[in-house]
């Protein structure tokens, strides 16, 4: 095989790689515990839109209003994160976050709220 056919598999299988990661590696991570916790504002409206505004305070500057991503950060409108995953694996990556992703801990915030911007999330799909 040449190197320019061994540097193309090598590139391809690189893109491969980061567009898995971006599309939901982290969800392995998440205990089975915490996989499975129910939100107790699953579609209620007054919580919808309470994540709304903790949405456009702490993460549209990242995923954009609309939470169609922004840069090199993701949409949170993708299947990963509407059907993918559980209510209870994203409040898991709101409470650790991700930093090699560039994603915070939002693990100050109130635990409520963060159950509100699940909701919020879930809301888009």
């Amino acid at each position: 095989m040449t190197r320019n056919f061994l540097s193309t598999i090598a590139l391809l299988l690189g893109v491969s790689l980061l567009l898995c990661a971006a599309d939901g590696i982290w969800l392995a991570r998440v205990p089975d515990k915490d996989r499975q916790k129910q939100n107790p504002y699953h579609a209620q409206p007054d919580a919808i839109a309470a994540g709304r505004n903790l949405f456009l305070d702490h993460c549209a500057s990242c995923h954009g209003e609309k939470a169609e991503g922004r840069g090199k950060k993701p949409s949170l409108r993708t299947f990963t994160v509407q059907q993918g995953a559980s209510e209870g694996e994203l409040h898991w990556l709101l409470v650790n976050g991700s930093l090699g992703r560039g994603m915070p801990s939002w693990s100050k915030l109130p635990d409520a709220q963060r159950w509100q911007l699940v909701a919020y999330l879930k809301s888009l799909g």
